[in-house]
């Protein structure tokens, strides 16, 4: 068995069937049938709970999933299962709170209850989080020999979806019967909720990505299902503790002769494997396994389960065994070889699945209405369809992951965008593949590091000048950005800067600032990052804009908007290689851990990321009064556009930066009629569109000289807006997080006052003081908070932001340090002052 490279007829298979199901998605049609495929009859076998006395298992059964016991709702019969004992339902499963159901049909609940009231039963086949007895899916022995007879000893029985799609789509030749489906179960699946659009599957993914994968990140249980974990040797500090310990970082390597190495998993009471995945080292290929075993039972007695190859192009986790039927005491992982005749091997963790464990914790009660309320499109849309829906898309993410890295050039000189990818990226989020692929082709792609870093004498005092009036300076030479351009241009600096250096290389130029102290060690670099972005796009719309590359969108005068803070790129602007510039910058910033804080609408990010755009959905990020208004025109009769418009109308706009252009020739002079308002409106919303396309694919020409293709397919816009840009909002919990103080005693009264000075910030005072501990404007950031030298009470508070350490003085009270604290971050932002860490 291969992991991580199935056969060229199965991936060649699932990407047919990939496709359709996206278009089918784009087109809001019912999905193919093998996406929704439930089978007509699953046999379940008891799993007795260790600690539960006795030899029978007793399950209600209700009309209805339900909370767990089933609430205050009686069960409608009982249905009693002995020891080892097997019960026939139908495929069809449901989550809620209370865990796994599934359904008897009107014939089995006759069977095993002799009830003929019910069309159909529900019975709680396994409460999550809770003991007790539970059911867990088995092949029955008479459905196994008379597939082995009618399709050979071989044959093994297509019962899950992920089978039938692989037999329907990928299988060469007479296709072998598959079991029967349950119509009902499948046309529940196929059925696509009343309205629904494409847009409210993206929605319902991103909620999935918010509620589901971010809690699946943040938990693992695999230590709840260990007893110890063995090792056959190891590394100093390289042992067995870091196969668990969750940690990104750390990893066991083994230290013996090849082919000797194992890891050995001693399971606690009554885990049944769902999936065991093993996590590898992608730093160094040698290390990483070519051949495992795996080995399972009692000590004295281990039997070979599975031997799976790892594909070289295989990423982070590997799952090697899965769907176990019973429980074993010991699993041995025994490595066969590693890639390259490697010696040692490096893991950097074990993951475990159980039975009764979610995949993605999807489940029906996460559709309560107070959690849509951040997701308008799926607000009063049922439960039990949102439900189904994202079952379905789980299953398509699943499929996606299996041959994501077939989809993506494993190099630059590949074949470029595959465009197949973009309908599917809304659904990336979801996939656990996507960030380690992101990883690889970011690393294979980078450059040593400069010998000597670029030295650059920046004038601020000028540069705040030009910003207070840039009038007094029309070519803007004064600007930050413009001094660092000419100087990274100039014959001192006659090596071009590439920016794909490591993620490790944080600081690209040395800031000088003429006339202020400072010796830069990463804070002025930051700094200027800082600078650069404010005078690109200004975070206060009161202001003039210091530098013509940006203007602002016309929202920023719209009340009704919840976007005004946005600027798009000067369609009048022609310094194509500066906007270059910018785009080289972007790209800096999505491959460091340095922020450039540019406010721009999802539009202009769509367009950088190369997704499609449309135009109520994103141009209205740039004028919504302007997308009402076509919308109020293609809806009005005659009369009223005759009343409104009185041959007043013409084939002309206005763009973003003010200027007003023709639609078709002489359209300043031609009167738009009412037969042609659609013909209007679709030449308004292509000039609209397009009006800055020349300065964005400048931008993205720039960008991708630094981030790879494949990056640009993999990443949605709003995970790029997010590595550029940083998190936009900032609230004390999350800033608290990025803060440790140090050399303060317990209880110290000083850090209660800062903190409760803090609470009483706004996300802009809050984004201030980040600003001037760190230089920068946006999470994440590590501040090191250390107690001031000084007992003098109430002094002005001190920052050094190369290390991005502030300095607490001691306050009279909360309030005196809160009106310190808010003066200090909005008045004194020059670093000419910096304390020495």
């Amino acid at each position: 068995m291969r992991a991580g490279g199935e056969g060229p007829h199965q991936v060649l298979g699932r990407l047919r069937f990939l496709l359709q199901c996206s278009e089918c998605f784009r087109r809001a049609r019912a999905l193919p049938a093998a996406l929704c495929y439930v089978p007509r009859e699953v046999q379940y076998k008891v799993c007795k709970d260790p600690a539960a006395p006795g030899a029978r298992s007793l399950f209600g059964v209700w009309d209805r999933p339900g909370p767990a016991r089933g609430g205050k709702r009686a069960a409608r019969a009982t249905i009693e299962v002995r020891k080892g004992g097997c019960l026939r339902v139908t495929g069809e499963e449901y989550c809620n709170g209370a865990g796994l159901w599934v359904k008897l049909s009107k014939e089995q609940l006759e069977e095993y209850t002799g009830c003929r009231d019910l069309p159909e039963g529900w019975l709680l086949a396994q409460r999550f989080g809770e003991r007790g007895d539970k059911l867990v899916p088995v092949d029955p022995v008479e459905k196994i020999q008379w597939q082995r007879q009618t399709l050979g000893v071989d044959h093994k029985p297509a019962v899950s979806w992920e089978q039938v799609v692989d037999l329907t789509y990928s299988t060469p030749g007479e296709k072998p019967r598959l079991i029967e489906q349950d119509d009902a179960a499948v046309q529940k699946f196929r059925s696509v909720p009343p309205g629904w659009s494409y847009e409210h599957d993206m929605e319902l993914g991103h909620f999935l990505y918010d509620h589901s994968e971010k809690e699946l990140q943040r938990s693992d249980y695999t230590k709840d299902h260990l007893s110890s974990v063995e090792v056959s040797s190891q590394v100093e500090d390289c042992g067995a503790a870091r196969l668990t310990d969750n940690q990104e970082d750390t990893y066991w390597e083994s230290n013996g002769l090849p082919g000797e190495h194992w890891v050995r998993l001693n399971m606690k009471k009554g885990v049944i494997i769902k999936k065991l995945w093993l996590v590898v080292d992608r730093t160094a290929s040698s290390y990483i396994p070519r051949r495992v075993a795996v080995y399972g039972g009692v000590p004295s007695n281990l039997q070979h389960l599975r031997t799976v190859l790892i594909n070289e192009e295989s990423y982070r986790a590997v799952c090697i065994l899965r769907d176990m039927k019973t429980y074993m005491p010991v699993l041995e992982i025994r490595i066969l070889s590693c890639q390259e005749h490697g010696n040692n091997v490096r893991l950097r963790g074990i993951k475990i699945k159980s039975f009764w464990e979610w995949d993605l914790i999807l489940n029906a009660d996460m559709f309560q209405p107070a959690r849509l309320v951040r997701y308008p499109l799926l607000e009063g849309v049922d439960a039990d369809m949102l439900y189904r829906r994202a079952v379905l898309i789980q299953r398509f993410v699943q499929l996606l992951d299996s041959v994501l890295h077939y989809l993506i050039p494993p190099s630059e000189d590949g074949i470029g965008t595959f465009k197949a990818l973009r309908s599917m990226k809304p659904f990336l989020l979801l996939c656990k593949q996507s960030t380690a692929l992101i990883t690889h082709c970011l690393q294979s792609s980078e450059s040593n590091q400069p010998h000597n870093m670029p030295k650059l004498h920046i004038n601020r005092h000028l540069a705040r000048e030009h910003r207070a009036n840039p009038a007094l300076d029309p070519s803007c030479r004064k600007a930050v950005f413009t001094q660092l351009y000419e100087g990274l241009g100039c014959p001192k600096n006659n090596q071009p800067l590439d920016y794909r250096w490591p993620l490790t290389y944080s600081q690209w130029w040395t800031c000088e600032f003429i006339s202020e102290g400072i010796i830069d060690q990463g804070g002025g670099f930051r700094d200027s990052l800082s600078d650069i972005s404010e005078e690109l796009c200004p975070s206060s719309g009161d202001v003039p804009i210091p530098l013509p590359f940006f203007v602002r969108t016309s929202n920023q005068g719209n009340s009704s908007s919840n976007t005004r803070d946005m600027y798009v790129p000067n369609p009048s602007c022609k310094d194509f290689p500066k906007y270059e510039w910018i785009g080289q910058l972007i790209g800096a910033a999505l491959r460091s851990k340095e922020f450039l804080t540019l406010a721009l609408p999802a539009l202009v990010w769509k367009q950088l990321a190369g997704e499609e755009v449309s135009w109520s959905r994103d141009f209205a990020t740039v004028d919504l009064e302007l997308v009402k208004q076509l919308e109020m025109l293609e809806g009005v009769d005659k009369e009223a556009f005759e009343f409104m418009f009185g041959g007043e109308l013409t084939y002309t706009t206005v763009l973003s930066d003010q200027q007003v252009v023709e639609l078709i020739p002489n359209g300043s002079s031609t009167v738009v009629h009412f037969e042609d308002r659609k013909e209007f409106i679709r030449l308004v919303q292509r000039a609209r569109l397009e009006e800055s396309k020349e300065q964005i694919a400048a931008m993205r020409a720039g960008l991708l000289c630094v981030v790879p293709q494949p990056v640009l397919d993999l990443l949605t816009w709003k995970q790029m807006e997010k590595k550029v840009c940083g998190d936009p909002e900032i609230t004390v919990a999350e800033l608290q997080r990025f803060i440790t103080f140090e050399s303060f005693p317990p209880d110290d009264p000083r850090i209660q006052n800062f903190l409760e000075a803090l609470n009483n910030f706004t996300s802009e005072d809050l984004g201030r003081f980040l600003k001037f501990v760190t230089g920068r404007s946006r999470l994440p950031v590590q501040i090191n908070v250390y107690p001031e030298s000084s007992d003098t009470l109430d002094l002005m508070p001190q920052a050094s932001t190369c290390s991005c350490a502030f300095y607490l003085p001691s306050y009279s009270s909360a309030k005196a340090c809160e009106e310190l604290l808010r003066y200090a971050v909005y008045n004194c932002m020059s670093i000419d002052t910096d304390k020495d860490p």
